[in-house]
C-alpha cells in the first residue's frame, strides 16, 4: 500500500508540475500559484478517472475517423472543465484548453517516465536433478 501511495503523490506532483509548466509557456493559461495547480491536478486526475472514459466511449467513432485528434479535443474539454471549477486556474478558451492538455499530457509524460520504476518481484524456478 505505501509504494502505490507514493506512486501517486509523485504522479499527481508531476502533473501540478506540468500544469505550471503549462501556465508560463501558454499565454491563455493561467494558474494563481501553487495550490490551484494542486487542486487542479487532483481533479484533472479524477475527472479522467471518471468522466473521460465514459466520453471517449461515446465519442470513439468520431476518434477513428480523425485517426485519434479528436482525443485532444477530449482532453482540452477535461481541461476547461477543471479550469471551470477550480479557482485560480484560467483558460482562455477552448484552442488554449487543448493546447493545455497538450503541454501537460508532454511534461507529465516526461516526469512519469523520469520516476524510478515500479519494484518488482522476480520468481526463478529451478528444477533439481536428483542423481542416481
Amino acid at each position: 500500500m505505501g509504494e502505490s501511495m507514493s506512486r501517486f503523490i509523485l504522479r499527481w506532483a508531476a502533473t501540478a508540475l506540468a500544469i505550471g509548466v503549462a501556465a508560463q509557456v501558454l499565454p491563455g493559461f493561467e494558474v494563481a500559484g501553487v495550490w490551484p495547480a494542486i487542486v487542479a491536478a487532483l481533479l484533472l486526475g479524477l475527472v479522467n478517472l471518471t468522466v473521460r472514459p465514459a466520453l471517449f466511449l461515446l465519442t470513439l467513432p468520431l476518434t477513428v475517423i480523425t485517426l485519434g485528434l479528436f482525443a485532444l479535443v477530449l482532453n482540452g474539454a477535461m481541461l476547461a472543465l477543471v479550469a471551470a471549477v477550480v479557482k485560480g486556474v484560467h483558460v482562455a478558451g477552448f484552442g488554449s484548453a487543448v493546447l493545455g492538455a497538450i503541454v501537460i499530457s508532454l511534461v507529465g509524460s516526461v516526469l512519469t517516465w523520469l520516476m524510478p520504476p515500479n519494484p518488482s518481484v522476480h520468481v526463478e524456478v529451478r528444477r533439481f536433478h536428483h542423481a542416481p
